[in-house]
C-alpha cells in the first residue's frame, strides 16, 4: 500500500483544514488507518484512528471534539478533519495503515502498529 497525504497548508487559529489519504493498491479496504502527527523538536504522536469498516474511531485527548477521521473505501481515501485549530495543532501529519491491527475497532494509538506511512502533510496554525 501507498499512501499519498494532502491538504495541509497555512490557516489562523480557529479556522479548519481537511487532510486526505488516498491509497493505492487493492488492500485499502482491508487495512485500519490512522493519523499521526510531528511538531519540530517533538516525537511522533498519535492524533486520531479508525477502523476497517470506519464504524470505530479513537483520537488523542487533545484533539477530542476537534477533529474527525473518516474514510471511504470506494475511493480508497481517509481523511481527518479538523476544526478550531490551535497554534499547537501545528505539525506535519502523517496518515498510516495497518493490516494487522484493529479491524473491527480502532487500531491502538501505537506507530508501532502501522505497516504503511504517507510522506506527511504541514499543517501550520498562525495565532
Amino acid at each position: 500500500v501507498q499512501l499519498q497525504a494532502s491538504g495541509g497548508g497555512l490557516v489562523q487559529a480557529g479556522g479548519s483544514l481537511r487532510l486526505s489519504c488516498v491509497a493505492s493498491g487493492r488492500t485499502f479496504s482491508s487495512c485500519s488507518m490512522g493519523w499521526f502527527r510531528q511538531a519540530p523538536g517533538k516525537e511522533r504522536e498519535f492524533v486520531a484512528g479508525i477502523s476497517v469498516s470506519g464504524g470505530s474511531t479513537s483520537y488523542a485527548d487533545s484533539v477530542k471534539g476537534r477533529f474527525t477521521i473518516s474514510r471511504d473505501n470506494a475511493k480508497n481515501t481517509a481523511y481527518l478533519q479538523m476544526n478550531s485549530l490551535k497554534p499547537d495543532d501545528a505539525a506535519v501529519y502523517y496518515c498510516a495503515a495497518s493490516r494487522t491491527a484493529g479491524g473491527i475497532r480502532a487500531p491502538p494509538p501505537r506507530a508501532s502498529v502501522y505497516d504503511y506511512w504517507g510522506q506527511g502533510t504541514l499543517v501550520t496554525v498562525s495565532s
